[in-house]
């Protein structure tokens, strides 16, 4: 990217690694987690509620195949010369048998026009036998695997119900880093009892981690969640940002992060059905114009004042 930047964006990222242009597509595999089915704990994470990422077609009635070819149909009327990364998204996508998990990642890329995987996971769901056919598959296709770390407060990881540690996101995103695969992380910022100086503490933290990637999105509660009915009852633990003041909080965390990060967002968009709170009527791309603007007006910019 030239310089001088705000932020290395995903969308320069992919023009930078395909000659065309790319789509991520949706898809529902028909997995779990570890903290769902009583492996790890019961009811997933306090906070989650899978609907308010899943796309019309990710429906696990479909077949890899058929959710893939409903994602082109619904992309590729504006741009018919589209390529797509099937995107792994719903639950974890490496928690299962290792022919069904390979079956199904073969599956999407046998689909036409699709150019390489996505897959979305837990750092505690990579076990050595399945890191190692992901090497293999890097060297023949676009590969990221991602990791929903979330927090790197351990408090915080088993308030939330996530199960697992902060040290086994580290050891994931090294192992995953260290065979050549592009690695991405997932943080949400606002849960309960991480306050400004531990969210730049977390910058810092994930800073010092070999990722390519990273998703920042504010906490949303979500109806249907456990977290929704803890703020029912408990609303003062919690601290639901107004837009002008997430804005502030992300160019600030932001600018503890290495340059080398690729940052692929800031917020996340649940459906108004869903969501309680906090509703700040911005689309995400609003919302990014918003960050562009804001970094300007202070003079900041990615890594200004990162220890990398």
């Amino acid at each position: 990217m030239t310089s001088p930047y705000l932020y290395t964006d995903y969308g320069t990222f992919l023009r930078e690694h395909f000659p065309f242009k790319v789509q991520k597509i949706s898809l529902n595999a028909g997995f779990t987690c570890p903290n769902r089915n009583g492996y790890k704990g019961r009811g997933g994470c306090t906070y989650c509620n899978n609907q308010t990422f899943n796309s019309a077609y990710c429906r696990t009635e479909r077949s890899i195949t058929e959710q893939l070819e409903e994602g082109k149909s619904f992309f590729g009327r504006k741009y018919p010369e589209m390529k797509y990364l099937a995107y792994f998204q719903a639950y974890t996508n490496t928690y299962g048998e290792m022919e069904d998990l390979i079956g199904k990642y073969e599956e999407a890329l046998a689909v036409t026009d699709v150019v390489g995987l996505v897959i979305g996971t837990r750092p505690d769901c990579m076990p050595p036998e399945l890191l190692n056919y992901l090497y293999e598959l890097n060297r023949r296709t676009f590969l990221i695997v991602e990791y929903g770390i979330e927090s790197a407060n351990d408090d915080t990881l088993r308030l939330i119900n996530r199960g697992h540690t902060f040290a086994e996101s580290a050891d994931a995103v090294q192992r995953t880093a260290a065979r050549g695969i592009l690695t991405g992380a997932h943080m949400i910022l606002g849960l309960p009892g991480e306050d400004r100086d531990e969210l730049m503490g977390q910058a810092r933290r994930i800073g010092r981690l070999p990722l390519t990637f990273l998703k920042l999105h504010q906490l949303q509660l979500i109806r249907g969640t456990r977290m929704a009915s803890e703020y029912t009852r408990h609303p003062e633990r919690f601290h639901l940002y107004r837009a002008d003041e997430y804005i502030n909080l992300v160019i600030d965390y932001i600018e503890r992060l290495p340059s080398r990060f690729v940052l692929e967002r800031f917020v996340s968009q649940s459906p108004k059905e869903l969501l309680i709170a906090p509703d700040w009527g911005l689309k995400n791309y609003e919302f990014t114009e918003r960050v562009k603007r804001r970094m300007s007006e202070r003079g900041a910019f990615q890594g200004r004042l990162s220890e990398m």
